[in-house]
């Protein structure tokens, strides 16, 4: 009987390879396309915002709404240039689903709307699910935290 030691085992790469670097790259970049245009949209519409946020009971919705802004434009343009990449990427894959939890909560729905807000809300588990991706494994050498 043969017992397995980590010794066993191969080392992780250290560095990861040009590819490895260009899709981190180009996963950055899909990710924050969603992100950014939202934290803009939501700065220009400021008051539809703060509505919306107080249309789902949620306290404080000015608060609420600076809060989206911040991490949606704000953060999405840090794990864009990859500048403190993965504080940026928890930081908005928490955001990612408390905002599932709290405005696709399809099991408190109708039927005709549990649907969609049921697979808007696993579209946000898995966008959080690619944030710790990054957080995990850092943004990749193209990236200003590799700098």
């Amino acid at each position: 009987m043969t017992t397995t030691t980590a010794s066993n085992y191969a080392a992780p790469a250290a560095t990861t390879g040009a590819a490895q670097d260009a899709l981190a790259l180009i996963g950055r970049i899909l990710i924050a396309a969603l992100f950014i245009p939202a934290g803009f949209g939501k700065l220009m519409g400021f008051a539809g915002t703060v509505g919306y946020i107080a249309s789902a009971g949620l306290p404080l919705p000015q608060l609420g709404a600076v809060i989206a802004i911040v991490v949606e434009l704000g953060l999405g343009i840090l794990l864009l240039v990859g500048f403190k990449s993965r504080l940026a990427a928890i930081a908005i894959a928490v955001f990612t689903v408390a905002a599932a939890v709290f405005f696709h909560n399809y099991w408190g729905m109708p039927a005709e709307k549990a649907y969609v807000n049921q697979l808007m809300f696993f579209k946000n588990i898995a966008i959080a699910g690619g944030l710790l991706a990054i957080a995990a494994f850092g943004a990749g050498r193209f990236s200003i935290d590799r700098k």
